[in-house]
Protein backbone atom coordinates (compact mmCIF):
# COMPACT_ATOMS: atom_id res chain seq x y z
CA UNK A 1 0.00 0.00 0.00
CA UNK A 2 1.25 3.69 -0.97
CA UNK A 3 1.24 6.67 1.14
CA UNK A 4 -2.02 7.89 -0.67
CA UNK A 5 -4.32 5.19 -0.18
CA UNK A 6 -6.24 4.35 2.71
CA UNK A 7 -7.70 0.95 4.15
CA UNK A 8 -11.35 1.18 5.27
CA UNK A 9 -14.11 -0.78 6.65
CA UNK A 10 -17.78 -0.61 4.71
CA UNK A 11 -20.26 -2.18 6.24
CA UNK A 12 -22.20 -4.86 3.74
CA UNK A 13 -24.84 -7.32 3.93
CA UNK A 14 -23.25 -9.95 5.14
CA UNK A 15 -20.17 -8.27 7.38
CA UNK A 16 -17.21 -5.70 6.57
CA UNK A 17 -15.97 -5.16 3.01
CA UNK A 18 -12.23 -3.83 3.08
CA UNK A 19 -11.70 -1.96 0.64
CA UNK A 20 -8.64 0.47 -0.54
CA UNK A 21 -9.45 4.20 -1.23
CA UNK A 22 -7.43 6.08 -3.33
CA UNK A 23 -8.32 9.71 -3.35
CA UNK A 24 -6.45 12.70 -5.65
CA UNK A 25 -8.52 14.93 -4.01
CA UNK A 26 -11.27 17.36 -5.55
CA UNK A 27 -12.60 14.01 -7.71
CA UNK A 28 -14.77 14.42 -10.66
CA UNK A 29 -15.67 10.84 -10.58
CA UNK A 30 -15.77 7.46 -8.57
CA UNK A 31 -13.69 4.11 -9.72
CA UNK A 32 -14.92 1.26 -8.73
CA UNK A 33 -12.32 -1.40 -9.19
CA UNK A 34 -12.67 -5.23 -8.80
CA UNK A 35 -10.39 -8.44 -8.25
CA UNK A 36 -9.81 -11.68 -9.78
CA UNK A 37 -11.43 -14.93 -8.53
CA UNK A 38 -10.59 -15.04 -4.62
CA UNK A 39 -10.23 -18.66 -4.57
CA UNK A 40 -7.49 -18.90 -6.77
CA UNK A 41 -5.78 -15.84 -5.07
CA UNK A 42 -7.65 -12.93 -6.19
CA UNK A 43 -7.05 -9.66 -4.03
CA UNK A 44 -7.35 -6.12 -4.25
CA UNK A 45 -3.33 -5.76 -4.50
CA UNK A 46 -3.47 -7.84 -7.55
CA UNK A 47 -0.85 -6.18 -10.58
CA UNK A 48 -3.40 -5.04 -12.83
CA UNK A 49 -6.56 -4.42 -10.27
CA UNK A 50 -4.03 -2.02 -9.15
CA UNK A 51 -2.98 -0.62 -12.27
CA UNK A 52 -6.51 0.34 -13.23
CA UNK A 53 -6.88 2.14 -9.74
CA UNK A 54 -4.06 3.74 -10.31
CA UNK A 55 -5.11 4.78 -13.62
CA UNK A 56 -8.41 6.20 -12.69
CA UNK A 57 -6.88 8.27 -10.13
CA UNK A 58 -4.24 9.80 -12.66
CA UNK A 59 -7.50 11.13 -14.40
CA UNK A 60 -8.68 12.34 -10.73
CA UNK A 61 -11.29 9.51 -10.24
CA UNK A 62 -11.24 8.80 -6.75
CA UNK A 63 -10.66 4.58 -6.94
CA UNK A 64 -12.31 2.48 -4.51
CA UNK A 65 -11.04 -1.58 -4.88
CA UNK A 66 -12.41 -3.77 -2.37
CA UNK A 67 -11.88 -7.39 -1.19
CA UNK A 68 -14.24 -9.48 -2.04
CA UNK A 69 -16.09 -11.84 0.45
CA UNK A 70 -13.84 -13.80 2.95
CA UNK A 71 -10.45 -12.01 1.69
CA UNK A 72 -8.23 -10.15 3.77
CA UNK A 73 -10.53 -8.14 6.30
CA UNK A 74 -13.92 -8.82 4.31
CA UNK A 75 -16.56 -10.73 6.03
CA UNK A 76 -18.27 -13.66 4.18
CA UNK A 77 -17.90 -16.67 1.67
CA UNK A 78 -17.40 -16.74 -1.74
CA UNK A 79 -21.01 -16.61 -3.62
CA UNK A 80 -19.97 -16.79 -7.25
CA UNK A 81 -20.48 -13.55 -8.05
CA UNK A 82 -24.35 -12.89 -6.71
CA UNK A 83 -23.50 -11.75 -3.22
CA UNK A 84 -20.32 -10.12 -4.57
CA UNK A 85 -22.34 -8.23 -7.13
CA UNK A 86 -24.51 -6.62 -3.58
CA UNK A 87 -21.73 -6.37 -2.23
CA UNK A 88 -20.29 -3.71 -4.67
CA UNK A 89 -23.75 -1.83 -4.78
CA UNK A 90 -23.07 -1.42 -1.11
CA UNK A 91 -19.38 0.00 -1.47
CA UNK A 92 -21.08 2.78 -4.15
CA UNK A 93 -23.58 4.00 -2.09
CA UNK A 94 -20.43 4.54 0.65
CA UNK A 95 -18.86 6.26 -2.07
CA UNK A 96 -21.51 8.42 -3.13
CA UNK A 97 -22.10 9.11 0.84
CA UNK A 98 -18.39 10.11 1.33
CA UNK A 99 -17.63 11.61 -2.18
CA UNK A 100 -21.03 12.88 -3.50
CA UNK A 101 -23.02 11.85 -6.68
CA UNK A 102 -20.75 11.93 -9.10
CA UNK A 103 -20.06 9.55 -12.23
CA UNK A 104 -19.44 5.87 -11.78
CA UNK A 105 -16.66 4.04 -13.90
CA UNK A 106 -16.74 -0.20 -13.00
CA UNK A 107 -13.44 -1.54 -13.98
CA UNK A 108 -12.51 -4.98 -13.10
CA UNK A 109 -10.26 -7.72 -14.48
CA UNK A 110 -10.95 -12.03 -15.02
CA UNK A 111 -13.81 -12.80 -12.28
CA UNK A 112 -14.01 -8.98 -11.25
CA UNK A 113 -14.87 -8.18 -14.66
CA UNK A 114 -17.71 -10.68 -14.47
CA UNK A 115 -19.27 -9.32 -11.55
CA UNK A 116 -18.89 -6.04 -12.48
CA UNK A 117 -21.03 -6.78 -15.94
CA UNK A 118 -23.82 -7.77 -12.80
CA UNK A 119 -23.52 -4.11 -10.77
CA UNK A 120 -24.05 -2.31 -14.19
CA UNK A 121 -26.64 -4.23 -14.75
CA UNK A 122 -28.15 -3.66 -11.22
CA UNK A 123 -27.34 0.16 -11.96
CA UNK A 124 -28.94 0.37 -15.42
CA UNK A 125 -31.99 -1.39 -13.90
CA UNK A 126 -32.36 1.26 -10.78
CA UNK A 127 -32.01 3.99 -13.47
CA UNK A 128 -28.33 5.31 -12.43
CA UNK A 129 -26.28 3.63 -15.10
CA UNK A 130 -22.26 3.49 -15.27
CA UNK A 131 -20.50 6.42 -16.79
CA UNK A 132 -18.55 2.98 -18.85
CA UNK A 133 -16.98 0.09 -17.94
CA UNK A 134 -13.71 -1.59 -18.10
CA UNK A 135 -13.30 -4.94 -18.78
CA UNK A 136 -9.78 -7.20 -18.73
CA UNK A 137 -9.35 -10.91 -19.02
CA UNK A 138 -13.27 -11.26 -19.00
CA UNK A 139 -14.31 -14.04 -17.41
CA UNK A 140 -16.56 -15.83 -19.93
CA UNK A 141 -17.75 -18.53 -20.92
CA UNK A 142 -15.57 -22.05 -20.11
CA UNK A 143 -12.51 -21.11 -18.16
CA UNK A 144 -9.46 -22.82 -16.42
CA UNK A 145 -10.57 -24.51 -13.30
CA UNK A 146 -13.73 -26.35 -14.81
CA UNK A 147 -15.60 -22.46 -13.96
CA UNK A 148 -18.08 -21.56 -16.63
CA UNK A 149 -19.29 -17.69 -16.52
CA UNK A 150 -22.73 -16.78 -18.29
CA UNK A 151 -21.81 -13.16 -19.03
CA UNK A 152 -24.40 -10.40 -19.37
CA UNK A 153 -24.58 -7.58 -21.94
CA UNK A 154 -23.27 -4.88 -21.29
CA UNK A 155 -23.45 -1.69 -23.32
CA UNK A 156 -21.38 -0.58 -26.56
CA UNK A 157 -19.09 1.88 -25.15
CA UNK A 158 -17.54 -0.58 -22.67
CA UNK A 159 -13.47 -1.06 -23.46
CA UNK A 160 -12.94 -4.41 -23.10
CA UNK A 161 -9.25 -5.81 -23.44
CA UNK A 162 -7.93 -9.39 -23.46
CA UNK A 163 -4.34 -11.19 -24.10
CA UNK A 164 -3.81 -12.68 -27.18
CA UNK A 165 -2.55 -15.72 -25.45
CA UNK A 166 -4.49 -15.80 -22.32
CA UNK A 167 -4.38 -19.55 -21.04
CA UNK A 168 -7.51 -19.00 -18.55
CA UNK A 169 -9.76 -17.54 -20.82
CA UNK A 170 -9.03 -18.01 -24.02
CA UNK A 171 -10.09 -15.36 -26.55
CA UNK A 172 -12.56 -17.53 -28.31
CA UNK A 173 -14.47 -17.32 -25.01
CA UNK A 174 -14.70 -13.40 -25.26
CA UNK A 175 -14.98 -12.80 -28.62
CA UNK A 176 -18.18 -15.38 -28.69
CA UNK A 177 -19.49 -13.54 -25.96
CA UNK A 178 -18.79 -9.96 -27.99
CA UNK A 179 -20.06 -10.62 -31.40
CA UNK A 180 -23.84 -11.14 -30.81
CA UNK A 181 -23.41 -7.56 -28.82
CA UNK A 182 -21.88 -5.96 -31.72
CA UNK A 183 -18.72 -5.22 -28.92
CA UNK A 184 -14.99 -4.67 -29.89
CA UNK A 185 -12.63 -6.21 -28.39
CA UNK A 186 -8.87 -4.67 -27.65
CA UNK A 187 -6.07 -7.80 -28.16
CA UNK A 188 -2.97 -6.80 -26.82
CA UNK A 189 -0.43 -9.15 -28.95
CA UNK A 190 1.91 -11.17 -26.54
CA UNK A 191 -0.26 -10.60 -23.19
CA UNK A 192 -1.59 -13.94 -21.16
CA UNK A 193 -4.17 -13.84 -18.85
CA UNK A 194 -2.49 -11.27 -16.14
CA UNK A 195 -0.90 -9.30 -18.65
CA UNK A 196 3.26 -9.66 -16.91
CA UNK A 197 4.91 -6.88 -18.34
CA UNK A 198 2.04 -5.19 -20.60
CA UNK A 199 0.30 -3.20 -18.09
CA UNK A 200 1.46 0.14 -19.25
CA UNK A 201 -0.53 -1.24 -21.86
CA UNK A 202 -4.11 -1.61 -20.36
CA UNK A 203 -3.18 2.17 -18.79
CA UNK A 204 -2.57 3.59 -21.85
CA UNK A 205 -5.51 1.69 -23.71
CA UNK A 206 -7.77 3.30 -20.56
CA UNK A 207 -6.49 6.67 -20.72
CA UNK A 208 -6.85 7.45 -24.78
CA UNK A 209 -10.10 6.20 -24.35
CA UNK A 210 -11.31 8.11 -21.63
CA UNK A 211 -10.54 11.56 -23.65
CA UNK A 212 -13.05 10.61 -25.93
Amino acid sequence: MNRNEEVILIDGPVGAIETLVENPGAPRGIALVCHPHPLFGGANTNKVTHALARTFTRMDYVSLRPNFRGVGGSAGKHDEGRGETEDMLAVLAEARRRFGDLPVALAGFSFGAYVQTRVAQALAEAGHPAQRLVLVGTAAGHVEGARKYETGAVASDAIVIHGAHDETVPLANVLSWAEPLDLPVIVVPGADHFFHRRLHVIRDIVTRAWRH
